[in-house]
């Protein structure tokens, strides 16, 4: 989806959108949310899974970006070693880190008998923002079951907005939560995706620009009961998926380039958010079993990187603001109440 082509929010983008203007424009990715919502409880799961196959047997190359360090992800320090990702990503609340890993481990033991058996364990990889601003963290409200669940209804077509692990976040003030977005270019006579799926929680209050247009000061203008300057915290994941052949050095590379897009919507990346971005591609897999001692593997020419950049910048930047614009006005813990972006158009 990202943002509709009747969205009265417009951004300069160089590059074309995929067919659905999604992450799961890369062949193979699915995303699948659960959530939930009841009085002061919002919050959720959304789990991205990099390829239909065995992730733990076929493991996708990796590359990371801490922004900035105020989060409590797990897995990130295996992905920096290795530069693989070998079982499904999950975004949820901060407090559910812990409930969303062991979910997780058992979901990877069930699909793979030989794991801590005749092979080593598994590295999972859990991301986290803190909802706690709308729902009771800590009632702890994830169960191992929804990230079952959210695993299991993984599919290319997804809802965007307040739902999942996005159910409960607020960014630049408004309603923040899921969002999605997708770019194309050409290379040797074929076309490559780039997609983005964010969880976006961070940013301050009238500092919001989209498309250049400083629209969150004029918002704040009109707001006079939003008293005093509000921090940029929060935090946000970024997960970047692609089927162009990178190496992991150079999605370590496509990861820092998501700090770009968030200066381009008006964050700083403040000291208390928590900003990290992953990056994947599909086209590199590094077999889990193998005979072979060489491994062959294709990559971008570098010199040729610099429209990879500038398309993964433009889906991560609309991936955050489709985020807003389709997160729905919420009321939450102890009355608290954000308000959806689309009020203000």
């Amino acid at each position: 989806m990202g943002l509709p082509r009747d969205c009265s929010l417009k951004l300069h983008s160089k590059w074309p959108s995929g067919k659905k203007n999604l992450i799961t424009d890369v062949p193979g990715v699915r995303v699948g949310h659960v959530t939930i919502k009841n009085g002061e409880v919002n919050t959720g799961v959304t789990a991205v899974l990099p390829h239909e196959g065995n992730i733990f047997k076929e493991k996708v190359m990796a590359g990371s970006a801490v922004i900035n360090g105020f989060g409590k992800s797990i897995g990130l320090v295996q992905i920096e070693e290795l530069g693989t990702i070998e079982t499904p990503i999950i975004m949820t609340n901060t407090l559910s880190v812990g409930t969303a890993a062991t979910a997780l481990v058992k979901y990877m033991l069930r699909e793979n008998p030989d794991i801590g058996v005749d092979t080593g364990t598994v590295n999972c990889v859990v991301t986290e923002c803190n909802d706690g601003r709308l729902n009771d963290i800590r009632g702890l409200h994830v169960r191992e079951e929804d990230v079952t669940k959210a695993i299991g209804s993984a599919s290319e077509d997804f809802p965007e907005g307040a739902v999942g692990g996005g159910t409960g976040m607020a960014c630049f003030g408004f309603k923040g939560g899921i969002g999605s977005a997708s770019r194309v270019i050409s290379a040797d006579g074929r076309d490559y995706t780039i997609g983005s799926i964010v969880m976006s929680n961070f940013g301050s209050f009238g500092n919001l620009v989209v498309g250049g247009d400083r629209i969150g000061a004029r918002i704040k203008e009109q707001v006079e009961a939003h008293k005093g300057e509000e921090k940029d915290k929060g935090s946000i994941i970024i997960i970047i998926g692609t089927d162009l052949p990178l190496s992991e050095r150079q999605l370590n590379r496509l990861s820092k380039r998501a700090a770009l897009a968030l200066g381009r919507v008006g964050s700083y990346s403040g000291n208390g958010s928590g900003d990290i971005a992953i990056s994947f591609t599909t086209a590199n897999r590094i077999m889990h079993y193998s005979e072979n001692s060489v491994i062959d593997m294709k990559m971008f020419k570098d010199d040729d990187l610099d429209k990879v950049f500038e398309a993964c910048v433009e889906a991560v930047e609309e991936a955050i603001v489709s985020s807003l614009y389709h997160a729905e006005t919420t009321t939450g813990f102890r009355g608290n109440s954000y308000k959806s972006l689309r009020e203000y158009l």
